[in-house]
C-alpha cells in the first residue's frame, strides 16, 4: 500500500491508497521541526486507529512545501518502510510540460493539483487551492502547466486584518446572511468571504479569457467548500485532489516490473517513539 503525504505550511494531509482506491485520509498540524520519529509516531497512531500501522505500508510519495520536512519524510521512509520515498520535485515525471520561466520554483502541491486535474478533466483547466495562500494553476489543452496566480489565503487575510486593527477581533469563517453587514462581525465576515469569492471569480474570468472557452475550474483545499457554494466560476469541488495527484505522480514514476535492481528486502521497522501532531 502507498502512503501519500501532502505537507502544507499549516496542515499536512495524508492518505493510504491500495491501487487507485483511497482507503484512509487524515490531517495533522504541520510542525516544521518535527523529526522522522515524531512524524512516524503521529502517522502510525492514526493508522492504528484505522486498523493498520506503518508496517502495513509498502511505499511513500511526498509533496512538501516545507523543505526541512521533505528531509524528515525521506528519513522516515528509509527507517520505517525500508525504502526511499518519492519526493515530488525536479526530475520527477509528471506527464505535464512545465512551461514557466523557472520550473524549480513550482511547489509540489501545485504540481500534484495540476496532474490530478488534467488526468480527470483534460485541458484547459484551472485549479484553485484554498490554503495559507490561495493559488490558481492553469493547464492548457496541450498538457502544459502554463502558469498561475498567488493571492493571500482566506485565513491569512483575516489574520492580517485583526493583527493590524486594534478594535477588530477574529471571527469564525461562515457564510454571512447578506452582503451588507448589520454588525462589525457580520461586516468582517462579508468582507472576507464575499471578497474572496469576488476575487476568485474575477481572477478565473481573466484566466479563462487567456485559456479559452471550455475551461473547467476545480477547487480544493480546506475552505474550498464554502467558496464553491458561493462562486459562479467554480465547476467542481474536490477536497482530495492533491492526494490523488501525488498518487498519479507515484504511478508515473513506478519502476516497471523486471527493470532495474530488485526492491530492497523489507526489514522489521522499529516501533515509533511518542510523537507530535
Amino acid at each position: 500500500m502507498l502512503l501519500a503525504v501532502d505537507v502544507g505550511n499549516t496542515q499536512t494531509l495524508a492518505g493510504v491508497y491500495h491501487g487507485e482506491s483511497l482507503l484512509h485520509e487524515w490531517r495533522i498540524a504541520t510542525e516544521r521541526h518535527a523529526t522522522e520519529d515524531e512524524l512516524a509516531a503521529a502517522h502510525d497512531q492514526i493508522l492504528r486507529l484505522r486498523g493498520g500501522g506503518l508496517d502495513s505500508l509498502d511505499e511513500m510519495v511526498v509533496g512538501s512545501v516545507v523543505p526541512p520536512l521533505s528531509a524528515a519524510y525521506r528519513k522516515l521512509a528509509l527507517k520505517y518502510l525500508g525504502r526511499e520515498a518519492l519526493v515530488v520535485g525536479p526530475g520527477v515525471r509528471t506527464g505535464l510540460s512545465i512551461a514557466i520561466d523557472n520550473p524549480h520554483e513550482l511547489g509540489a502541491d501545485r504540481i500534484a493539483n495540476a496532474v490530478a486535474a488534467h488526468r480527470r478533466h483534460g485541458g484547459p483547466c484551472i485549479v484553485v487551492d484554498f490554503g495559507t495562500a490561495t493559488t490558481f494553476d492553469a493547464i492548457s489543452a496541450e498538457a502544459e502547466y502554463v502558469g498561475g496566480v498567488i493571492a493571500p489565503g482566506i485565513e491569512t487575510s483575516l489574520d492580517a486584518l485583526t493583527s493590524r486593527a486594534a478594535r477588530l477581533v477574529r471571527v469564525d469563517l461562515v457564510p454571512p446572511p447578506r452582503a451588507i453587514g448589520k454588525s462589525t462581525v457580520e461586516s468582517m465576515r462579508s468582507g472576507i468571504v464575499f471578497g474572496t469569492v469576488a476575487m476568485v471569480d474575477g481572477v478565473v474570468d481573466r484566466m479563462v479569457d487567456e485559456l479559452g472557452d471550455g475551461t473547467i475550474t476545480v477547487a480544493t483545499g480546506g475552505l474550498a467548500g464554502m467558496v464553491t457554494s458561493l462562486s459562479r466560476r467554480i465547476d467542481e469541488h474536490d477536497p482530495l485532489l492533491t492526494l490523488e495527484g501525488l498518487r498519479i505522480v507515484h504511478e508515473l514514476n513506478a519502476r516497471p516490473q523486471g527493470e532495474g535492481p530488485a526492491r530492497p528486502t523489507r526489514r522489521a521497522a522499529p516501533a515509533p517513539a511518542g510523537g507530535t501532531a
